[in-house]
């Protein structure tokens, strides 16, 4: 059983950053590509970014250039790394190896909050 942890999550001014975190147990990570994805009230999980086993990222162009994934297979852990927050940017962030469209391959954990307001 994939249990997934998200943290880092918090309150911030527009143009303030945060750094997401993303623990595992029960599954080594190092091997799956990981995705940060987001879901704000009333709206549909949205897709943010995502890295593959080799360290190649990818993002959503509504965060390219302001966020950063990476991933430290020693500690099993993937990262989002979050600049010039937006009020847009608000939402509760999770992290899931994507399946198909914005599915993840295990349950989802609890998510982080992050709140963009001034």
């Amino acid at each position: 059983q994939v249990q997934l942890v998200e943290s880092g999550g918090g309150l911030v001014q527009p143009g303030g950053s945060l750094r997401l975190s993303c623990a595992a147990s029960g599954r080594v990570l190092s091997t799956y590509v990981m995705g940060w994805y987001r879901q704000s009230p009333g709206k549909q999980r949205e897709w943010v970014a995502s890295i593959t086993a080799n360290g190649r990222p990818n993002y959503a162009d509504s965060v390219k250039g302001r966020f950063t994934i990476s991933r430290d297979n020693a500690k099993n852990t993937v990262s989002l790394q979050m600049n010039s927050l937006k009020p847009e940017d608000t939402a509760l962030y999770y992290c899931n190896a994507p399946a198909t469209g914005t599915s993840g391959l295990w349950n989802w954990g609890q998510g982080t909050q992050v709140t963009v307001s001034s």
